[in-house]
């Protein structure tokens, strides 16, 4: 039913590979928690102050170029496998892992669960050098999607919006754009259901349950959202996690969408 995750590792995996010379470990933390202690050997990347929501064809251009400039100066070449980790399978390592991805690495993996998998490890402070190179991958467009994308499949049966934002800001509870509202038929729930209560994420099994029960087509495209791109990189993952090929990441999401004044935008209001 679900492919081989081959972008997820466990405990196990990471205990065995860890001194290989080809891993290069990531910390995707904030820098306060980083320098307060992380994995021996990590690196540090923190995707949340990186950000682009335009994702025009200069945009995306702009963005591209930041994320090579960030993965030469951690010294990521594409004979690396790279892991990314936070405290749990959450959205600062899977945006991480995505970006590489959709920069053309074919390596790019998440430590499930976080260092909650590894609660026993003794974190270090100190720094390993290493030399930054010239990032030389080659982007995949298949991962990613534009609003002139979605906007030229709204209503087609083939493609499925998934708007993975908290309750509060589909339902325009809380605005975090110009706009409040939704992406015309997206289907809406909160990126934390497919994680379990140790922050990993939920089995293939329990999650392609889940997203079946919700109406999400396995054999449709499916394009996550949220507010940046964050937690619908998330949702990118689990959505591939439960077996559904056909997954793009909507990296500009309500920042972008939210924001515009010529796309279409659909309202909720809570049943009560």
């Amino acid at each position: 039913m679900a492919a081989k995750a081959d972008f997820l590792v466990n405990a196990r995996w990471f205990n065995e590979h860890r001194n290989d010379a080809s891993l290069v470990i990531v910390d995707t933390r904030a820098a306060k928690d980083f320098w307060a202690g992380h994995l021996a050997g990590a690196r540090h990347f923190d995707p949340f102050p990186f950000h682009y929501s335009d994702t025009s064809e200069r945009g995306a251009t702009e963005f591209k170029a930041q994320l090579a400039w960030i993965f030469s100066a951690l010294g990521i070449t594409t004979r690396h496998t790279v892991v990314f980790y936070e405290n749990d399978s959450g959205m600062r390592a899977t945006r991480a892992a995505w970006a590489l991805e959709w920069m053309g690495h074919r390596n790019a993996k998440i430590l499930d669960g976080g260092l909650t998998a590894l609660a026993s490890e003794k974190l270090v402070t100190e720094v390993k050098p290493f030399a930054p190179v010239a990032y030389d991958g080659t982007p995949v467009d298949d991962a990613s999607a534009s609003f002139a994308y979605i906007v030229n499949r709204i209503a087609r049966r083939d493609v499925q919006i998934f708007d993975v934002r908290s309750d509060a800001e589909y339902y325009s509870e809380r605005l975090r754009a110009k706009h409040g509202g939704s992406i015309p038929g997206a289907i809406h729930l909160d990126w934390t259901v497919s994680q379990n209560e140790a922050g990993a994420f939920k089995s293939p099994a329990e999650l392609r349950a889940q997203f079946e029960k919700l109406g999400l087509n396995p054999d449709a495209e499916v394009i996550p959202y949220c507010q940046g791109g964050y937690r619908a990189a998330h949702a990118y993952y689990a959505l591939k996690l439960a077996g559904y090929p056909k997954v793009r990441n909507y990296w500009g999401s309500w920042g972008e969408w939210g924001n515009r004044d010529d796309v279409p935008i659909e309202h909720h209001r809570r049943k009560k």
